[in-house]
């Protein structure tokens, strides 16, 4: 495939999987056997293998807890089989989401992804989301400032 064909594979799961909401398409865009490496800093990555339905619930599980939750795609390039994204995910905490209760804060949550695709599915994504401000920003772990403040205040 071209890299316009597998940069449109991509745009689809932004535009109609996540920000319209549409999981039924899903089923076009992933291969059965789809493997998601978590990227976490400092420690090595987590494979985690996802069918299409655990696809469609990660995504409907995020929509409960961020009802309003958009992506909007910054930058997009494509070579071979890979594309890689940066996005802004933006939404308001208003349902329960990983067992956290809403907090009614709003999210602003830098994320990077390279897709790679085998037959025109996605067949693995290397995901590297701003966990840490994700936190923050829901009141959960305090500000990057506060952090740094007591742990020189340790010292």
């Amino acid at each position: 495939m071209s890299a316009a064909q597998n940069k449109a594979i991509i745009s689809r799961f932004y535009d109609e999987l996540w920000n319209d909401r549409i999981l039924s398409v899903a089923d076009e865009l992933f291969a059965g056997d789809c493997v998601t490496h978590q990227l976490r800093s400092g420690a090595e990555p987590v494979e985690v293998p996802r069918s299409l339905e655990a696809v469609k619930h990660h995504v409907a599980d995020w929509i409960r807890g961020f009802p309003d939750l958009r992506f909007t795609v910054e930058e997009m390039i494509a070579e071979a089989d890979r594309v890689v994204s940066r996005s802004v995910l933006r939404g308001s905490h208003t349902g329960t989401w990983l067992g956290i209760p809403p907090t009614g804060k709003q999210i602003n949550i830098r994320m990077s992804v390279t897709h790679r695709i085998e037959n025109a599915k996605i067949a693995e994504d290397w995901v590297l989301v701003e966990a840490p401000g994700l936190f923050q920003q829901l009141g959960l772990v305090p500000a990057t400032e506060e952090l740094l403040k007591n742990a020189t205040e340790s010292s």
